[in-house]
């Protein structure tokens, strides 16, 4: 119960502090979300250059400290560091997975559709003006699904209207009003299917007759984001990289040497604020350049596939004056679902185009400190390497895993699925990272992986993986210490997982769920029969309706049986039967006594009845009492 009740607490003091310090950015004029207010809070209370102690709660004192400290950080201008989390923060909320992306797409294509779907599917219209009104807006709603092109071209429009009277003419809007809504909408999908399919064969025939280039039919959004996107992301890749390349160059030297050369002022802590940035820049654009490439692919397969169904839609019709609709109406729709592929496509790549202009603006601080003169005079005559060459240089270095057997090192050769294994620090050399003050150097996963307490770390020199093998876990806290003083780090290295266990305030300010743990994969193999299913025959099945019916008297008559258990030939040996059964006992029942009364049974005598024609008659009652 305190537990939940601390943790309550917790929440409501860290509302209050998101709160307050949203309030005060947006009175200064900066503008900050929640999120970017809930990870600045976090980074400045896991610092432990501010003196907050996380394992204890925070007083009003501590409360005013921390949002002073928060301002502070959120207020700076020209911040390589706070740049780097805002971009954090928007590729968060703006990225997901291309299955996602794909169905936002679909939802909002719905959303857009909705008004004109529900006016055609809730009109009533019942005279010919009314009726025809509602064509028309059919024909709309089929234009604006299918996209070819715009509804206020009148070309456009008398070439739907006319494919659209070939597969539903107008004589057969009586039959959809009665429809239920639900069909409606069915119907009016499969309607824009079949005009799509069909005005593009036409157009795909009037371009060039047997072949036709398919290239010219291709959906406008397409055609612009598909040879540009790639193209753009590439080159801003390539600018990250230099700038990366060069700031590492420079701090490496820096390193070496201890610090600064005598009499120069060189700023180490922008310096490599700055490389974080880049590097985060680059890692982001990577991904989106690697969704661009996925789907460029789609589209090729798609523009073959569409081809070849066209291809059999001009030999299926050819001259013929009339083609069965069973025929031509599968190709018909197949190539309109083709085309919202490829519309699909091309809006994709437009939404990965915009992420990456969106980008941008957060790479502007450290190019404005570091422009390309002040940087080139840092250089000076450090030589400049790119990622590809330090790989190079240490690829003749090979871990033997026998100079150290109290470790586990996985090599390309010896393991299955090495390309696949999810790598510490987003595959930064954690011990150079460690040892030379937050210097970021990829690793060389072909020197030889360490597989350490389910995590995979690699390393730019087998120096250093020797050196960090000797001690992991030093190097992992002092990696945790750095990323504390530089929290874009938690980001870039994706060190969620481990600060999620700093605090009890963690979960609440990250909001975020813990990666899934990565399922390593082996080979294996099994064995089966040659035919395991079985044979088709129902044993159960019986000809004879007379059989049945005995079956059935049987089941009935069972319903008055007490249950009981037996045992067969065939069943004996597998469980014990038993029956339980209880012994006759006494019983009586009382039932209500006889009871009866009794009346006197009259008796009356005549006399003088006989013998005697004027005799009179004398009555004498012989009744007799009961008691008597």
């Amino acid at each position: 119960m305190s537990e939940g009740m601390s943790r309550a607490s917790a929440e409501i003091v860290i509302e209050n502090i998101i709160r307050e310090i949203s309030r005060e950015c947006a009175a200064r004029g900066h503008a900050a979300s929640d999120s970017l207010v809930a990870f600045m809070v976090k980074a400045v209370i896991l610092d432990p250059r501010n003196g907050f102690n996380v394992d204890r709660t925070l007083t009003k004192q501590d409360v005013q400290k921390l949002e002073g400290l928060c301002l502070d950080k959120l207020m700076e201008e020209c911040s390589p560091s706070l740049d780097t989390i805002k971009m954090q923060m928007y590729f968060n909320m703006n990225y997901t997975s291309r299955r996602e992306f794909l169905e936002e797409i679909h939802r909002l294509g719905e959303s857009r559709l909705g008004v004109v779907s529900r006016e055609i599917t809730d009109s009533r219209g019942k005279t010919w003006e009314e009726l025809h009104a509602l064509y028309n807006k059919i024909i709309t709603y089929i234009q604006l699904r299918s996209g070819i092109d715009s509804p206020a071209d009148d070309s456009a429009v008398r070439e739907a209207a006319a494919a659209l009277q070939s597969v539903f003419p107008q004589t057969e809007l009586g039959a959809f009003m009665v429809l239920l809504k639900r069909d409606k909408e069915q119907q009016l999908k499969e309607l824009c299917m079949l005009v799509t399919g069909i005005r593009l064969f036409n157009k795909a025939g009037r371009r060039s007759g047997e072949e036709a280039d398919l290239s010219e039919l291709m959906p406008a959004v397409l055609t612009v984001a598909l040879p540009v996107t790639a193209h753009s992301v590439e080159k801003e890749l390539k600018a990250s990289q230099t700038l990366a390349w060069k700031y590492t160059a420079v701090l490496e030297s820096l390193t070496e040497c201890d610090g600064p050369p005598a009499g120069r002022d060189v700023p180490v802590v922008l310096l490599k604020q700055a490389l974080y940035n880049v590097r985060q820049h680059e890692a982001f654009l990577k991904m989106l350049l690697s969704d661009a490439c996925v789907c460029a692919e789609h589209v090729e397969t798609l523009q073959a596939e569409l081809s070849s169904h066209m291809k059999l839609l001009r030999e299926t019709v050819q001259s013929k004056m009339a083609v069965p609709t069973a025929k031509v109406f599968p190709l018909f729709k197949s190539i309109s679902k083709l085309w919202s592929g490829l519309q699909d496509e091309g809006e994709l790549l437009n939404v990965l185009s915009n992420i990456a202009l969106n980008l941008q603006p957060f790479v502007a601080s450290q190019a404005k400190i570091f422009s390309e003169a002040p940087l080139d005079v840092l250089l000076e005559a450090s030589k400049v390497k790119t990622d590809e060459q330090r790989m190079a240089e240490s690829s003749d270095e090979r871990i033997v895993p026998a100079e150290m057997p109290t470790q586990q090192w996985l090599l390309p050769e010896t393991t299955a699925g090495f390309c696949q294994l999810p790598l510490q620090y987003n595959a930064v050399c954690g011990h150079t990272l460690a040892s030379r003050d937050g210097l970021l150097l990829p690793g060389n996963p072909h020197i030889g992986v360490l597989h350490h307490e389910e995590k995979f770390y690699v390393f730019s020199s087998k120096e250093a993986a020797l050196k960090f093998a000797a001690g992991p876990g030093a190097f992992v806290t002092e990696v945790a210490e750095k990323a504390k003083q530089f929290p874009e780090l938690i980001r870039l290295l994706e060190l969620h997982q481990q600060f999620s266990r700093v605090s009890p305030y963690s979960e609440i300010l990250l909001g975020e769920t813990s990666p899934v743990k990565p399922v390593t994969k082996c080979e294996s193999g099994t064995q089966t029969d040659v035919h395991p299913a079985g044979t088709g025959v129902v044993q159960s099945y019986e000809w004879n309706e007379w059989a049945l019916r005995r079956k059935a008297i049987q089941l009935a008559d069972l319903r008055s049986k007490v249950t009981h258990s037996a045992q067969t030939d065939l069943s004996h040996m597998r469980r014990d039967g038993a029956t339980q059964t209880w012994l006759p006992k006494d019983a009586a029942c009382q039932s209500k006594r006889d009871g009866g009364s009794s009346v006197p049974k009259p008796q009356v005598y005549l006399s003088g009845l006989r013998g005697q024609r004027d005799g009179r008659v004398v009555r004498t009652n012989l009744t007799r009492s009961v008691d008597e």
